[in-house]
């Protein structure tokens, strides 16, 4: 904890001060551009490895980077619903990533055997099940979500008007690397490559 109270005192003595403008600006409100659905896993910063500030990402985190499908409310749903209608977001990224502990869980039930809550969402993966490996599984669970993503009614009518994309990444933590879904190719490419076909 000791770590966490110094942190908070050297961002106030040496990024707060210098970024002034920046700090008041967001007071007053937020317009981020993306939505950033991601695990909650600790090795995974959204903000760093896009090299975003504070304000841009619009962000949700939780164990599997797992949207439920459109039904009952949830955290998740009212926190997508609020993204596209409430702030307008042009922007939807799924992101997954290695060595992913829900992953894991859901190719092996006895990883979760003492983690019953975890168990039961892991149901919303169910299609990565058949996956051969950890980040196989990682990866079909993106395509999931992104699927799961479009059966929301906010989401598939701004995606139909054209004022909202869908993007799914995979990030490897040991190179920083990160894969983006290419639909046409079925597979995940690297970012520059998918820019540069685009």
């Amino acid at each position: 904890m000791q770590k966490l109270v110094q942190g908070n005192q050297a961002f106030r003595r040496d990024v707060f001060r210098t970024n002034a403008a920046l700090f008041e600006r967001l007071a007053r409100g937020q317009k981020p551009e993306t939505l950033f659905i991601t695990c909650a896993d600790s090795r995974v910063d959204p903000n760093l490895i896009t090299q975003s500030r504070p304000g841009d990402l619009f962000t949700l985190r939780n164990a599997g980077n797992i949207v439920p499908p459109h039904g009952p409310p949830s955290s998740e749903a009212a926190t997508v619903e609020f993204a596209v209608l409430g702030l307008g977001v042009r922007d939807v990224i799924v992101c997954g990533h290695s060595d992913c502990g829900a992953m894991r869980a859901l190719l092996d039930p006895r990883a979760a055997a003492d983690v019953p809550a975890l168990r039961a969402w892991l149901a919303h993966a169910r299609p990565a099940i058949d996956a051969p490996d950890v980040e196989a599984a990682a990866r079909a669970n993106v395509v999931a979500q992104l699927a799961n993503l479009r059966a929301h009614p906010s989401v598939a009518a701004a995606e139909a008007r054209g004022e909202l994309r869908l993007h799914g990444w995979f990030y490897r933590i040991g190179t920083g690397e990160v894969l983006a879904y290419d639909a046409r190719r079925r597979s995940f490419e690297p970012l520059p490559e998918l820019h540069e076909a685009a």
